[in-house]
């Protein structure tokens, strides 16, 4: 067994890290750090469990660690929950020290020798680990994207067989993504809040990151543009996004790449059997009905229209959060970087 921690794991996206691991069949859980003020402590005496699953109780009983290096020596991966003005020093202190960190943050995500991936469209960028190698470490870094831009990507790769200009988006995008005290009640509440703090620079720029083409030394962004505008919405878990692209694509086509697309490889525990789901109804996707199809690894998409348009749905803190950073540990795994 592979060992591993999760850092931050008493947050949203930290108690997703230890729900998607705790009983993982090629990782065993054996770390989790939080704050000071809970260092020395059983996880189950510190975690406000707010997930809609039971919580794994064997992992109750992991004593908390502080978050520093000094406490993961016997990790071999590190999961990062971590908001990321605390993230940036522990994750490069963390990859010195030897070890592989797995990170949700975004403080890594946009240099130019750290893998921004999504396996289904990228997998060929995690070639940067040689990159960061070369510095003399073992240890290396792999990032995600923001959740909104994981499902942009998932639902633009099938349609790559096809040159596009421009990429125009608006999300509707859950509460869960600001975390469990991100919005007051009275703030989101018979609301749309059309902004969301440096999410639509996110998308615009990791997008182009994501799609690029890897030489072997470097990441060439992708020749599109991309424009967001990003609303947070009502709606507890899943992000939706209505999406435009200049393509020379028909509806036809289009429709015939989702249904037909597979990803580039096979076999990883948390990969679900359809990474992307066409959905012919005319009122779908939707949150409520589809934000949990693969165990909330599945993006849909619908309503595909000449255009090109269409609607793009995908489950935040599941395949937009931490269950990307575990995917891309089995991945990792599976290509001999351990």
């Amino acid at each position: 067994m592979i060992n591993v921690g999760v850092l931050g794991a008493t947050g949203a996206v930290g108690q997703r890290f230890v729900q998607l691991l705790a009983n993982h069949p090629w990782f065993d859980l054996t770390v989790l750090t939080a704050s000071e003020r809970s260092a020395g402590k059983l996880y189950s005496d510190v975690v406000n469990w707010r997930l809609d699953v039971p919580f794994p109780e064997h992992a109750g009983d992991i004593r908390i660690r502080p978050t520093s290096t000094d406490q993961l020596k016997d990790c071999d991966i590190v999961f990062s929950a971590l908001p990321a003005e605390i993230a940036a020093g522990i994750e490069s202190d963390c990859a010195a020290a030897g070890l592989a960190v797995c990170s949700n943050a975004s403080s890594h995500r946009m240099e130019k020798d750290i893998p921004l991936v999504v396996p289904e469209v990228n997998p060929d960028h995690l070639g940067l680990i040689d990159i960061q190698r070369d510095r003399g470490s073992d240890g290396f870094i792999v990032t995600n994207p923001n959740c909104s831009t994981i499902v942009l990507v998932m639902a633009l790769a099938p349609l790559r067989s096809s040159t596009f200009s421009d990429v125009r988006v608006a999300t509707m995008q859950a509460i869960s993504g600001a975390g469990f005290a991100g919005v007051p009640a009275m703030g989101i509440y018979d609301n749309v809040i059309p902004f969301i703090g440096s999410e639509e620079e996110k998308m615009e720029t990791e997008t182009l990151k994501i799609m690029g083409s890897f030489t072997g030394s470097e990441i060439i962004p992708a020749g599109f543009s991309v424009s967001a505008s990003c609303h947070r919405v009502p709606v507890i878990d899943g992000h939706t996004m209505a999406v435009w692209i200049d393509s020379g694509m028909t509806v036809n086509e289009a429709i015939d790449a989702y249904r037909t697309f597979t990803a580039p490889f096979q076999g990883l525990p948390h990969q679900p059997l359809k990474s992307i789901l066409y959905l012919d109804q005319p009122d779908r996707p939707q949150p409520r009905l589809d934000r949990n199809r693969g165990d909330g690894m599945t993006v849909s998409v619908g309503r595909v229209r000449q255009g090109l348009r269409f609607i793009a749905h995908g489950h935040n803190t599941i395949r937009g959060a931490a269950g990307a950073s575990v995917l891309n540990a089995e991945l990792i795994t599976t290509r001999k970087y351990l």
